[in-house]
């Protein structure tokens, strides 16, 4: 890629991206941009721009995109109830379309020749970030320096700073072993004792939820507010899609909700152990499919529940911007005409307790379910034929043998 005037680096302002800025420039002579995305990491934003600076770097992108990404991407996806191998609420996963959208667009309003990210060659977000990348700018060149330089540890990285004058934060007390990632929807660990998947992992690393174990011995109560499957008030109080998210996850948070120790399997073959902690999303998850236990048809839910797998993986697996996951998204957003209504909550040490759900638009019909006398709302005398004609297949083969 010899042709490379300038890149569009993915920049969060930590060690690895900050040596990448100086890599590319040093490596492909080059001009560097740097995006840094504000998606509810919980951290300051702003300080990249100085090391940007620093670093001779002219054009410096840095966008609070928390509001885009929980509407645009979290909300959707909870509309499919969309859960990985079973346990994975694919907090990660989802953040990497919006960056990969934001890397391609500034890529083309600065008129760059490529993007570059940090993300490793054995893990996902490599796929995600390009997959992303080429679905919506199918010309851009991609540069990832995990998969070209020799730089393969904090040591080296931390002698290519000291050699190239790059600032590194000293931060007082001990550096956390873990790898990071956060944003509004969760918070990801993995790496150190978290390599040996039988080592159980220390109470100090959860930073977003106390222990069920230390939860109050009070419940708490809230009402969520359904439109079109998407939550817009807690509690009666109308709140935007980031805000809803927030409150969630520290009303969540402190009840002990949304820890997750799992095994899963990474799209580049190998199986890998992490630590979540989802506290919102695990209330939202919830109290969706009770909401939709209300206002669904029986089918049509079924047929979400089908999908769900599929969908699961594509947003795992980097394909966001694919043909697929557009057609199950117009889908799935058009099976939450009637999903409107309110359900309420308890939280409790670790538990997310469904109590009640409402609706309008409800399909429960009372004189129809009830056990007392119906009023001739439904015959009971009609199931027979039902189900003698749904067990005739079964009769046919009994009658034969075939057992």
């Amino acid at each position: 890629m010899s042709d490379i005037n300038k890149v569009v680096l993915a920049y969060s302002g930590g060690l690895d991206t900050s040596v990448i800025a100086k890599w590319l420039q040093t490596t492909y002579h080059c001009e560097v941009v740097t995006f840094t995305a504000d998606i509810g990491q919980g951290e300051e934003v702003e300080p990249a721009r100085a090391k940007a600076m620093a670093m001779g770097i002219e054009e410096i992108y840095i966008e609070d995109l928390r509001e885009e990404f929980v509407s645009d991407y979290v909300f959707p996806m909870f509309r499919a109830n969309a859960i990985y191998e079973g346990e994975y609420l694919l907090g990660t996963s989802i953040a990497r379309p919006l960056i990969a959208k934001r890397l391609v667009e500034i890529a083309g309003e600065t008129g760059a020749d490529a993007i570059s990210h940090g993300a490793t060659g054995k893990g996902n977000d490599q796929v995600r970030f390009e997959l992303g990348a080429y679905a919506l700018s199918p010309g851009i060149q991609i540069i990832a320096p995990w998969r070209e330089w020799d730089l393969n540890s904090r040591e080296k990285l931390l002698a290519y700073c000291e050699s190239h004058g790059i600032p590194v934060e000293k931060k007082r007390g001990g550096k956390s072993p873990y790898s990071m990632d956060a944003n509004l929807l969760h918070i990801s660990y993995e790496g150190d004792i978290l390599e040996d998947p039988a080592t159980e992992p220390e109470e100090s690393m959860w930073l977003w939820s106390v222990s069920p174990e230390a939860a109050p011995d009070q419940p708490a109560y809230l009402d969520l507010t359904y439109q079109r499957g998407d939550i817009v008030a807690i509690n009666g109080e109308p709140l935007s899609p980031a805000e809803v998210l927030l409150t969630l996850n520290r009303l969540a948070g402190e009840h002990g909700i949304g820890r997750a120790d799992i095994v899963e399997n990474r799209y580049v073959g190998m199986k890998s152990r992490g630590c979540y902690e989802t506290p919102g999303g695990t209330v939202m998850l919830k109290a969706h499919r009770a909401i939709e236990s209300l206002t669904l048809d029986r089918e049509l839910a079924h047929l979400k529940d089908e999908l769900m797998p599929r969908y699961a993986s594509l947003v795992y697996n980097g394909y966001w911007w694919s043909p697929e996951r557009a057609a199950l998204q117009a889908l799935i957003d058009q099976s939450q005409q009637y999903v409107n209504g309110m359900v309420s909550l308890k939280l409790y040490k670790g538990n997310v307790i469904v109590v009640g759900r409402s609706s309008d638009d409800s399909l429960f019909d009372e004189e129809i379910a009830t056990f007392e006398e119906d009023a001739g709302a439904y015959d009971q005398a009609d199931a027979a034929g039902f189900i003698k004609l749904n067990a005739l297949r079964l009769r046919l083969a009994a009658q034969k043998g075939r057992r």
